[in-house]
């Protein structure tokens, strides 16, 4: 989960000591956290809701907005690496479309490993 996480333009996840988790962090903003046997992401509050009811292993987001936030009981899981990879991309993708469209030029720009030159 982390190498996937890793692996999305601006993303880095790191382990927060405060909170004895692995947080998933985009430009200062939270797009998951990882602990013991749960990985919570944000989603379409709809689509959160249809999740919880088709797969009992979601469930609505422990210790943040229920509403946009979903858990998920990694030891429980029937979900595929390829199901895990589209999940983590949806909340990055929620949180990047959070930001200003120059925000977004620039995260990506960062992330391609560009630098500005000053004169």
């Amino acid at each position: 989960m982390k190498r996937i996480g890793d692996s999305l333009p601006g993303a880095h996840v790191r382990w927060r000591i405060d909170w004895e988790c692995w947080y998933f962090d985009l430009d200062g903003k939270m797009f998951g956290l990882m602990h013991d046997s749960l990985l919570t992401l944000k989603g379409d509050p709809q689509q959160n809701e249809i999740m919880r009811e088709e797969f009992a292993f979601v469930i609505a987001g422990y210790h943040v907005n229920k509403t946009h936030w979903n858990s998920i009981r990694l030891t429980e899981s029937t979900f595929t690496i390829a199901g895990y990879e589209k999940l983590i991309k949806a909340s990055y993708d929620l949180v990047m479309a959070g930001f200003s469209h120059k925000k977004q030029l620039a995260i990506q720009f960062k992330a391609s490993g560009s630098e500005l030159e000053s004169k």
